[in-house]
């Protein structure tokens, strides 16, 4: 029930969830109360306006990217753990599994390994099936795509369990102490990572932060700096900071929820 409320109800608190149910509501005060139905698609609109402003949602996906940059000079470590949520699932007419925009957690994972910075990598992640049907995981999607790479099997293990950060850490736990190992490397996207080593070191790991997947690069900040064209566009409504500014409220809801429920 927690992962379904957890999943369902911030949609009505997301940016494009709260305007539309603004909207909603306006069209059922329109008659009687057309005040209070002006009210709210006015306050639709800012929120959309504010949250696709590429401005304000760069400055927000900063606070939670570049709270850890990667590590110069990055550390070995026992294990390299990469968290899921970066793979689409082989279904007809696609050849072979995918990789989403989070994919880079997949290939900086193997990058890592190949460079020498642990002897195993794990892949964190299981699949929500609706249909009660076996879907198999993202860890076997992900561990799939290292193969590939050329990643040998052996060194390879997988927990396909978890369908959150939270068991992506209990469960990677449960596999990791059976062999004594505590010093890990964590693969995840930028954004994702403050929470992410919360809940880690909460399950008593020595965690070692490796983001990658930044939305938030020097380059973009630079263009928004001075009077540009680059600084006009950045005040435009657009698509991906909607979705970035989306994702960043997420992690901060998330942050909230798992410290309320003591998981930090």
């Amino acid at each position: 029930m927690f992962f379904f409320l957890s999943k369902l109800l911030p949609l009505l608190i997301y940016p494009l969830g709260l305007s539309c149910l603004l909207l909603c509501l306006a069209m059922i005060w329109l008659w009687k109360f057309p005040r209070r139905s002006l009210l709210a698609i006015a306050a639709a609109l800012l929120i959309i306006f504010c949250s696709s402003n590429p401005l304000i949602a760069t400055t927000l996906v900063k606070t939670l990217e570049w709270q850890y940059l990667p590590p110069d000079p990055m550390p070995a470590a026992e294990v390299i753990v990469v968290l899921g949520g970066s793979t689409r699932k082989q279904s007809p007419p696609r050849p072979w599994v995918e990789v989403l925009e989070a994919g880079d957690r997949i290939l900086y994972g193997v990058k890592l390994y190949q460079e020498g910075f642990a002897p195993l990598i794990l892949f964190s992640g299981g699949r929500v099936s609706w249909k009660n049907n076996n879907d198999g995981s993202e860890a076997k999607d992900m561990a799939d795509i290292a193969q590939a790479m050329g990643v040998p099997e052996r060194n390879i293990l997988l927990e396909n369990k978890s369908l959150n950060t939270y068991q992506n850490a209990v469960e990677t736990a449960k596999i990791l102490q059976q062999q004594q190992i505590t010093n890990i490397l964590l693969v995840t996207s930028a954004i994702h990572m403050p929470r992410s080593i919360a809940i880690f070191k909460k399950q008593g790991f020595e965690v070692v932060a490796a983001p990658t997947d930044y939305w938030v690069a020097e380059e973009s900040l630079e263009q928004m700096q001075g009077i540009s064209l680059g600084t006009f566009f950045s005040v435009l409504p657009d698509t991906e900071s909607l979705h970035f500014f989306t994702r960043a409220l997420k992690e901060y809801i998330g942050l909230g929820v798992y410290r309320l429920r003591g998981w930090l």
